[in-house]
């Protein structure tokens, strides 16, 4: 198979409809899986996605809409992920097509819940896709700033990275850019820690804490971050690349982070399960932490802030108590 060949975007949310705003910047058409068939209508009707990103306008005679999982992943070559990490293994159920001889590009920013791996290696442990035709992205990307076309850098990562390197063709345009790496297992973790953190952020920020903790509180994140990722996959990395320190401090930062928005809510007195109704979006930390906590177990790496989340969103502690003794830690 020539690389990309048919591209297909696995999703219907936000980020999903970014990446498809993306690849039709450099590809003619793409095929686009939503779950469904009443979406797919509304979207042809108006002309845009009817729940996320609504600003983006696409032409939908470029699109090919399916429903049906198991026909996009038989017309397609290089089928991108972009659902939430809780709701994967659902969408995947209905899969009866061999994917094994597919390209798969995860841009998941989570584990598989329950089982605690890595998306890549779900897809390889249970589809036998091999590990080189598997990549993954990562860096700091909202997807409502593609939307506004402001410049943004992503990274591609794959074992095999001559594979990747015609798919990042793909990933390239007036304002957007890329770099290729090997750290697939790294820029997971990362990713899913960057979401871990950034809870804790949007938690501060609630309780009044200002913007010179929140630096001290990063610094130290990015260290638990490098400690962590260091201690569980042995590749060459600089943790202050931007798809590492990058993407923690826009998740941390930003207006757009649904994981901050979420914590900011535990900081202002939300229970847990009230902040998950009023959120509109998944908080993909929420699952992270319960799935890095699960892990750490094994590793046992020092990392307070992470268990400090852990305390207040699954053993219900008090957050001004918890965040009060983490301060303690820092330096």
């Amino acid at each position: 198979m020539k690389l990309p060949g048919k591209i297909a975007v696995m999703g219907g949310g936000s980020w999903a409809t970014a990446l498809a705003k993306i690849v039709l910047s450099t590809q003619e058409s793409i095929n686009w899986y939503m779950r469904r068939p009443d979406h797919i209508e509304e979207f042809k009707r108006l002309g845009h996605n009817p729940s996320y990103i609504t600003s983006i306008k696409f032409d939908t005679n470029r699109i090919n809409f399916y429903s049906n999982i198991n026909q996009v992943i038989k017309d397609s070559d290089t089928l991108i992920f972009a659902t939430p990490s809780p709701f994967l293994k659902q969408h995947l159920k209905k899969v009866r097509t061999p994917m094994h001889s597919k390209f798969i590009i995860s841009a998941i920013k989570g584990l598989v819940p329950d089982e605690n791996m890595l998306i890549t290696d779900y897809f390889t442990q249970y589809y036998k896709v091999p590990t080189e035709n598997i990549s993954v992205i990562g860096g700091p990307c909202h997807a409502e700033e593609i939307a506004l076309e402001r410049l943004s850098y992503i990274t591609l990562a794959c074992t095999d990275t001559d594979k990747i390197k015609p798919l990042s063709e793909v990933f390239r345009n007036q304002y957007l850019r890329n770099t290729i790496c090997c750290d697939v297992a790294g820029i997971e973790y990362a990713s899913v820690l960057k979401n871990v953190y950034s809870i804790v952020a949007g938690i501060c920020h609630g309780m009044k804490y200002g913007d010179n903790f929140q630096a001290v509180f990063l610094s130290n994140a990015i260290q638990e971050m490098r400690r962590f990722v260091d201690a569980i996959s042995s590749v060459e990395r600089d943790i202050t690349d931007s798809v590492y320190m990058g993407d923690l401090l826009v998740t941390a930062y930003s207006r757009f982070s649904r994981n901050r928005i979420f914590g900011t809510m535990i900081g202002k007195g939300y229970s847990v399960k009230i902040a998950q109704l009023e959120m509109e979006m998944i908080a993909e930390g929420y699952y992270g932490t319960k799935c890095i906590y699960e892990i750490n177990e094994k590793y046992k790496v020092n990392m307070p802030i992470l268990d400090a989340l852990y305390s207040i969103l699954y053993e219900k502690k008090s957050p001004t108590t918890i965040i009060q003794k983490l301060t303690e830690t820092f330096k």
